[in-house]
């Protein structure tokens, strides 16, 4: 799993199909230098939209190493949030006055692209998704704890920038009472049992005082740009905002919720149940997975998945002497050999698979990684609720590296069998590598750039875990296994998901198809439905995204027949950065018809 760089108040994105190809747009024969003035204006407006981004999302910025808005958070009040959707409305305005006849393929894609990120930003105010800040997966009480890895602590100054915004805390938190009340108005609650997850996990961040708090981590390896005198001040003044404003504000959160808060959360787990909840999920449906796929048909998409694997997970367990599927999950789930011996043997067996890796990585691809990847543990605070794995995007720049957080908790219970495919997942060949490339491609706007379309970004990474077996890793039936049951968990996900918030199935039944349809350990069964009922259509991203890139690979490679070239389809895949589905089945399309054209 991928988590986007931090953007408190950021709309969700959300991508419908295309109005017309960029290579529609172009048709028409213009005069070059109407066409460049035009491309000029275009690229004048996108630098504008950008740096308007950056200065509403600080953290954002601060993610990507632009460090004028390092000390402060982003504006969560209701009348921030009314006057940026004026600004959308604004930018959208502008975007769709320029006209892109006769514009370079590139360019109008710019614009079109553009024009539909605002206007689906702007769908998803409508449908009020920003009055849900609070939830066990990402709340923004997880947020900025978590926030504290990615913020660079080079320099008194950058420490002073830190205190600034220790110090607004409380303010930031007030904002998000404000919202959180207005979503309570409005019907829009999270489940209330998730409610009382997050009063326990505020209580987790709040409690911890002093050098103890996971805020006074950058306070134990100051550098040596540092003075002395500094450090001592720095300490003593980030002590004393921790203490008397940081744990407070926490403090206050936690009791709001508690008292005045989760107690109306609703009362079923799917989305359905929220005002215009069907609506909202089908919105939902198309903004992750960028079809036009129903839930019913995504439905039928994953039960068809699960059975394809199970077929091939039974060969394997017959294969090792038992009788069903069934019979052999059992038995892994009490062998020792399996399951972790500490948390630190987790964390090897990552950087050891990661590092196999690497050197393999030119037989699969041209464009490769600048910037390095490193494996931390998941922060205790939120272990419980986290995800085994997870990726933070470096800087651009490789300053900070790519960084994978894996959940090393009750770890005599976690299977090592899926550590490998997870490891490929989460770094190289999967998130790490897509990224990493991404964010340097020279001839693309930064929004292209950082573009985050989940049915694409995961749809790669689960894709990768595959490139093992290509070259040659998943030797032993184990380690192949364990590959499967990441790859059936995947399309589980697409059942469980449209089951609780399409079909209205209870969280009871989702917890029993977990249990008889995947070989996931018990902690992460439990931790995944929950996610599933947190983050909606999220989990379809993953199948739908690998599914449109092997059908795509598959179409190259039967129209290119000898001619066919893995590594250049790698590089056309990722050349564009994220897209959307429909608009990289254009670009493969027009990369096969050029292919062809040569030949």
């Amino acid at each position: 799993m991928k988590l986007r760089p931090l953007m408190l108040c950021t709309a969700l994105l959300v991508a419908l199909p295309l109005a017309a190809s960029a290579r529609d747009t172009a048709s028409t024969q213009v005069a070059p230098a109407d066409v460049a003035a035009r491309v000029k204006a275009l690229d004048a407006l996108l630098a504008e939209q950008w740096q308007h981004t950056l200065e509403n999302s600080p953290e954002f910025a601060t993610v990507l190493g632009d460090l004028r808005y390092n000390d402060r958070w982003s504006d969560m009040s209701l009348a921030h949030t009314a006057a940026e959707r004026k600004v959308a409305q604004d930018f959208l305005r502008r975007f769709e006055a320029i006209d892109t006849r006769g514009l370079p393929d590139e360019d109008a894609l710019n614009q079109q692209l553009m024009v539909r990120q605002l206007k689906d930003s702007l769908t998803s105010l409508d449908f009020k998704l920003n009055e849900m800040p609070l939830e066990q997966m990402s709340g923004i009480h997880l947020q900025l704890a978590g926030f504290v890895s990615s913020i660079p602590f080079d320099n008194t100054k950058e420490y002073e920038d830190y205190l600034a915004r220790l110090k607004a805390v409380p303010k930031l938190f007030d904002q998000t009472v404000e919202v959180a009340r207005q979503g309570l108005r409005d019907g829009m609650m999270p489940p209330k049992y998730l409610l009382e997850k997050v009063v326990q996990q505020i209580a987790s961040i709040q409690r911890p005082a002093g050098m103890d708090s996971v805020f006074a981590e950058p306070l134990k390896h100051f550098p040596k740009s540092v003075s002395a005198a500094d450090q001592a001040r720095l300490k003593q003044a980030i002590l004393a905002a921790i203490d008397g404003q940081v744990r407070p504000a926490y403090a206050r959160l936690g009791d709001f919720v508690a008292k005045d808060y989760a107690p109306h959360g609703r009362s079923q787990p799917g989305v359905w149940q929220l005002p215009h909840g069907d609506a909202i999920y089908r919105f939902l449906v198309r903004q992750t997975t960028t079809t036009d796929k129903s839930p019913a048909q995504i439905h039928a998409i994953g039960l068809a998945e699960v059975e394809r694997i199970e077929g091939e997970m039974t060969a394997i367990a017959k294969a090792q002497g038992y009788q069903d599927l069934a019979s052999f999950r059992a038995a892994l789930q009490t062998n020792p050999k399996v399951h972790a011996k500490s948390r630190e043997d987790i964390l090897e067996r990552y950087r050891g698979y990661l590092a196999q890796m690497k050197p393999q990585l030119p037989k699969l691809f041209g464009l490769l990684p600048k910037t390095d990847v490193v494996v931390m543990p998941v922060e205790p605070f939120r272990e419980k609720e986290a995800p085994g794995a997870e990726y933070h995007q470096g800087t651009p720049d490789g300053s900070r590296p790519g960084q994978i957080f894996v959940n090393t908790s009750d770890y005599a219970h976690r299977s090592v069998l899926s550590i490998e495919s997870t490891a490929y997942h989460e770094g190289i060949p999967g998130h790490h590598m897509q990224i990493s490339i991404a964010q340097t491609l020279p001839a693309l706007p930064p929004f292209r750039q950082q573009a985050g379309y989940t049915a694409y970004v995961e749809g790669w990474a689960l894709y990768a875990e595959q490139l093992g077996k290509e070259v040659g890793f998943y030797q032993d039936p184990l380690s192949y296994y364990g590959h499967l049951s990441d790859e059936l968990l995947r399309a589980d996900r697409l059942v469980l998901d449209t089951g609780v918030h399409y079909k209205h199935w209870t969280r009871a039944q989702m917890v029993d198809f977990f249990h008889a349809h995947s070989s996931e350990d018990e902690p992460s069964i439990q931790a995944e439905t929950d996610r599933y009922v947190t983050w909606p259509s999220q989990a379809l991203a993953y199948k739908m995204g690998q599914l449109k890139i092997l059908e795509l690979r598959a179409r190259a490679k039967q129209a290119l027949g000898a001619k066919f070239d893995i590594r250049a389809f790698h590089d056309e895949v990722l050349g564009g950065g994220a897209l959307p589905l429909d608009v990289l089945e254009q670009r493969v399309d027009g990369w096969i018809a050029a292919q062809k054209a040569k030949a």
